[in-house]
């Protein structure tokens, strides 16, 4: 790539997630977070108990998916709608099923709740967050229909791919299992994001960026990563405070993503570089909350490499 600022409207040397949607869809499109009522087998004993170390979703529904009605389907959607903001109160819209494992449950119930999503005003697009493991034939039958009616991202929660540190979280997951749902996906040409958090205990820099070496010769669509997070009420956060582990600093953050990005094929959107700590419950980083300053400085270290996304994927 001659033009590391190819795949941006801003300056960015990575293909970033607004300069795909403009380019697909012909303007700005926003998200709709939607907490549809799905469970996560992590927690209700299917395939572990409490969850994996660093998520507080506590809140979430302990058993399987049974459905929800279009009317309170529309009233969550619309207050998805209002969170975003008057600046486009009309959007266009992706639906995001963000909350739970959203294949976890009654294929034909889940069905019925996407369907229903892209009934709503100017929805023009469906994400949909699970758990690959969750993911099966009737149900890759099924996001395939959606696929062909409309645009269709399923974002996969890996966060790793090295089989310890995901026993350690316990994510109750392998990378084999990862790796069938990918290929339950990529058969039926469904696009596939995948999550990476950077920092979780024991991972070196080098474990880190194996992840997203590994997971770049892998037919996906989108990739998102952020640091890991310490909130009130998780697992994770009695071993940070017992001091069992310490956190990146912001510099080694920031080295760690751009050499990720320099291993990611260029034509994989980057739809996240950092994450959203809940205000109220994060114990650390604090520096986590310095979002755009983040982003700067992933920018300028690019910069002071002459260096951008792609340019030593292989």
């Amino acid at each position: 790539m001659n033009n590391p600022y190819k795949y941006s409207l801003d300056n960015k040397r990575y293909q970033t997630y607004n300069y795909y949607l403009k380019q697909r869809f012909g303007q700005k499109v926003y998200r709709i977070s939607i907490d549809a009522g799905a469970g996560c087998p992590n927690r209700c004993g299917e395939k572990a108990v409490g969850g994996c170390a660093f998520c507080s979703a506590g809140s979430l529904p302990l058993g399987r998916f049974n459905g929800i009605s279009r009317n309170e389907l529309f009233k969550r959607m619309e207050a998805g709608r209002q969170a975003v903001g008057a600046k486009c109160a009309n959007g266009p819209f992706i639906a995001y099923f963000q909350s739970g494992s959203n294949t976890y449950g009654d294929t034909e119930a889940f069905r019925l709740a996407f369907e229903s999503a892209l009934c709503f005003e100017n929805v023009v697009g469906l994400c949909i967050a699970t758990r690959a493991d969750c993911i099966d034939e009737k149900c890759a039958d099924m996001l395939a229909c959606l696929a062909e009616k409309t645009y269709l991202t399923v974002e996969l929660g890996l966060q790793t791919v090295h089989d310890k540190t995901a026993r350690f979280c316990n994510r109750a997951h392998s990378y084999e299992d990862f790796l069938r749902g990918v290929k339950l996906l990529s058969e039926r040409s469904i696009g596939i994001g995948v999550h990476l958090i950077n920092g979780l205990p024991s991972e070196t820099h080098e474990m880190m960026v194996e992840s997203a070496r590994v997971i770049s010769h892998l037919p996906i669509h989108c990739v998102k990563i952020h640091m890991l997070f310490i909130e009130r009420g998780t697992p994770i956060a009695k071993m940070y405070l017992n001091g069992k582990f310490e956190l990146l600093s912001r510099k080694e953050y920031v080295s760690i993503v751009c050499d990720q990005l320099e291993l990611l094929p260029e034509n994989v959107i980057i739809a996240r570089l950092t994450g959203d700590g809940d205000r109220k419950n994060l114990i650390a980083p604090e520096w986590s909350l310095k979002k755009l300053c983040i982003l700067n400085e992933i920018d300028k270290e690019l910069t002071r490499r002459n260096s951008w996304q792609g340019i030593y994927h292989k």
